[in-house]
């Protein structure tokens, strides 16, 4: 199965379409470090994180595991160890804190961009998360409604992909 993202911020899954939020800077092939662009391409979908103090184990046939306050990504291009990868906090690189205050990551889907392995400036932490209430774009991942990303979740596996177009 594939879910397709358009770059007008809808995406579709299983002939269901929903409302979305890309990066601030739209869609790109050219995806680097801090540009606010969510890459165009089709990723594999990883695994599940999610905030099990506010809900239960997402229903998915992923592999999910719940975060954990010190819970972070490593977004910083000169740790070529861990770079685009989970860590735990306090961490000497620069990372991206998992465990949020306003719920954006509340379930946090994993995307298999710049992963295999990463290439350091090409872009870290691409995921599909929960949106801000106001769809107010991301710093490169894709967010839905939590109501709606969870439906997502239900109809997925680990043969899933998820492609972003312009």
């Amino acid at each position: 199965m594939s879910i397709v993202v358009s770059g007008n911020g809808r995406l579709t899954c299983e002939g269901r379409s929903y409302r979305c939020a890309l990066g601030r800077a739209g869609v790109t092939f050219d995806k680097r470090e801090g540009d606010g662009a969510t890459p165009i391409g089709t990723f594999p979908l990883r695994r599940v994180l999610f905030r099990a103090d506010r809900l239960a184990r997402p229903p998915t046939r992923l592999p999910a595991e719940p975060i954990a306050p010190d819970d972070g990504w490593c977004d910083d291009p000169s740790d070529l160890r861990h770079y685009n990868a989970q860590v735990r906090l306090p961490h000497p690189s620069r990372c991206e804190r998992l465990w949020r205050g306003d719920g954006v990551y509340d379930v946090i889907v994993v995307l298999g961009h710049n992963d295999d392995p990463p290439v350091p400036g090409l872009g870290s932490a691409i995921f599909l998360h929960v949106a801000r209430a106001d769809y107010r774009p991301t710093e490169g991942c894709v967010a839905l409604a939590l109501t709606d990303l969870l439906d997502v979740l239900r109809r997925v596996d680990d043969a899933t992909t998820l492609t972003v177009g312009s």
